[in-house]
């Protein structure tokens, strides 16, 4: 159920971003990526959303139209060219044990489809939930013999934009039972709660206050199926930790450390409530 605008938003600096905005958002436009992939932008809210949304939007319906048209073709999207580039380095031998990330997967769309939509996820063998960027630096630190990249470096951030790509148009369908049910209630726990000097939780903006202006920002349901993230606003690709980061700053609260377990555990609970929108990663958005 959506409750008043938070004080800080006003009626004069809404009217402000759609004057600003000529082309605004069209919240009902379909998603067709290449002329080819189509992607599901709203989808009925999973079951354990119940009372808490209506249905739920990818940030893709909150944008402008032209910002909407930069993702709909891959040679105007600005962040698939990070994804392209990460095809060098999952061909390439590294390590000790000379090895590349197709020597075990093989092509990229072999082995990589299908694995955006249901991470993170607890994997048995190592006891724990774990995201792409955990499983990436596990593979090259004990399979390939090689350096981990860093959490949310270019690297990193490259290669999960590539593997994401490969799975356009597949609906996110993360588990939330069995082993990894502690790890969600932890992530929920953690949504909901108030950081920082402005005593806000996510759920202030991206539950009860989408749809509305903060300042000249039109507040998304803050759905992570398009992770990464290209911004127009700082000209790169963004993960999700980076944006978990910088809302907490926003609070002026101190952030949990890049890949923490509160980090992993957020990631958990907010992908879930993506359940059954497509996965739509590299995304753009402003």
């Amino acid at each position: 159920m959506k409750t008043a605008p938070i004080r800080v938003i006003t009626t004069f600096s809404a009217g402000l971003a759609i004057l600003a905005g000529a082309a605004a958002a069209d919240p009902d436009a379909d998603l067709v990526i290449n002329d080819e992939i189509q992607i599901i932008t709203r989808a009925e809210a999973p079951a354990h959303l119940e009372g808490a949304l209506p249905e739920i939007r990818s940030g893709w319906t909150f944008r402008t139209r032209e910002t909407q048209a930069l993702q709909m073709d891959d040679f105007e999207n600005p962040g698939f060219s990070a994804a392209e580039m990460a095809i060098e380095a999952w061909e390439t031998a590294e390590g000790s044990a000379g090895k590349s990330c197709a020597d075990c997967h093989g092509t990229v769309e072999e082995g990589m489809r299908g694995v955006r939509a249901v991470y993170p996820k607890w994997v048995e063998s190592a006891g724990e939930v774990r995201t792409i960027e955990m499983q990436i630096n596990d593979c090259r630190t004990n399979r390939m013999g090689a350096e981990e990249w860093k959490y949310i470096g270019a690297d990193m951030v490259n290669m999960t934009a590539l593997i994401a790509s490969v799975s356009r148009g597949l609906p996110v369908n993360v588990a939330i039972d069995g082993p990894a049910r502690e790890m969600w209630e932890k992530g929920k726990e953690i949504y909901y709660t108030r950081f920082g000097q402005l005593d806000m939780s996510c759920a202030n903006c991206h539950e009860e206050n989408y749809d509305n202006y903060i300042r000249a920002d039109h507040l998304s349901m803050g759905m992570s199926n398009g992770f990464p993230t290209y911004r127009l606003k700082n000209t790169r690709l963004n993960a999700l930790h980076d944006r978990f980061n910088g809302c907490i700053r926003d609070t002026r609260g101190v952030p949990f450390d890049v890949g923490s377990p509160e980090f992993v555990a957020l990631e958990l609970y907010v992908a879930s409530r993506g359940n059954g929108l497509s996965v739509e990663g590299p995304s753009v958005r402003n």
